[in-house]
């Protein structure tokens, strides 16, 4: 089941975010963010009219996706950057998908015109192909940027522009 986040979804997100930031490269963040940090994140998204939802399972949050500015400048109000993390008991069930099937659609509706994802090159391409599955092109990469347990990572660029209306 897939419905908007709530703050009441906040503990359970930041718990999926924690084992992310701890244990794989899929974030730059060393430091997992605090309750008073997803709480200034969530407001930041939700009162920008932009889309946080969780994805439940078996009566539990089981995964989230937001998309948030991919800039400040006012030129760039037209574009995001996704997000989505999945708690480990939950990959492989489809819920990254129907996650990112949802925000496409609400940022369509919202007249948004580019969504992009910022992809770490870990050697795990479920991410890429998640997004290559939903209409995503690679559009760019940006080589050794981060530096994570150890390794030089890659960040690869997704690119998908967005129906719009006639």
């Amino acid at each position: 089941m897939l419905r908007d986040a709530s703050t009441a979804d906040l503990p359970a997100i930041a718990e999926i975010y924690a084992h992310y930031v701890r244990d794989s490269v899929a974030t730059f963040e060393f430091d997992a963010p605090d309750a008073a940090e997803w709480q200034r994140r969530f407001t930041a998204i939700t009162e920008a009219g932009l889309p946080f939802l969780v994805a439940e399972s078996d009566g539990r949050v089981a995964g989230y996706a937001y998309c948030g500015p991919w800039k400040t400048r006012p030129a760039y109000r037209h574009t995001v950057e996704d997000s989505i993390y999945l708690a480990p008991w939950a990959l492989g069930r489809g819920l990254g998908g129907a996650l990112l099937d949802e925000l496409l659609d609400r940022c369509t509706r919202s007249g948004l015109r580019e969504v992009i994802a910022v992809i770490t090159d870990s050697g795990d391409e479920s991410s890429a192909e998640l997004h290559r599955r939903r209409g995503f092109a690679e559009v760019g990469r940006l080589r050794q940027v981060g530096d994570k347990h150890g390794r030089l990572l890659d960040t690869v660029l997704f690119q998908r522009s967005l129906p719009q209306p006639e």
